[in-house]
């Protein structure tokens, strides 16, 4: 299974996704596609199989995932203050993977019915959600 974990600005809910992934046992690929090489590089630190950074590589690595896991400002342009292009959201949206978006409100994006949960414990419940499709 190749996992695609997006995130931006300091990288801290992809770094803890990555973490949290291996710590788990899940077999799978990790590739980190940071909106900037600061996020890039937490996911990388935490563990991440390969990863780069920018709009391009969120266009590439879209393509043939089978899961992509991050904040769900991924999905809106110029979301986590402006570093989601229009092109980024759209490449992950047309993707056919599997999406798994945690509902971080600082992006100005809410989910109505979703009960409001700490980083880690949408982490936890991402990496169920992932063990459960291994």
């Amino acid at each position: 299974m190749k996992l695609v974990v997006i995130d931006g600005q300091g990288g801290r809910l992809g770094k803890l996704l990555v973490e949290s992934v291996i710590a788990e046992g899940i077999t799978c690929e990790i590739t980190a596609i940071g909106t900037n090489s600061t996020a890039t590089a937490a996911m990388m630190k935490a563990g991440a199989s390969q990863g780069a950074t920018g709009e391009n590589p969120v266009i590439v690595a879209c393509r043939d995932a089978d899961v992509i896991a991050g904040p769900i400002g991924i999905i809106s342009a110029d979301s986590l203050l402006g570093e989601v292009t229009p092109a980024m959201a759209v490449a992950v949206g047309q993707s056919s993977a599997l999406k798994l978006l945690l509902p971080v409100s600082h992006c100005n994006n809410q989910v109505i019915g979703v009960k409001q949960q700490s980083i880690g414990d949408m982490v936890r419940e991402t990496v169920d959600r992932l063990k459960s499709l291994v």
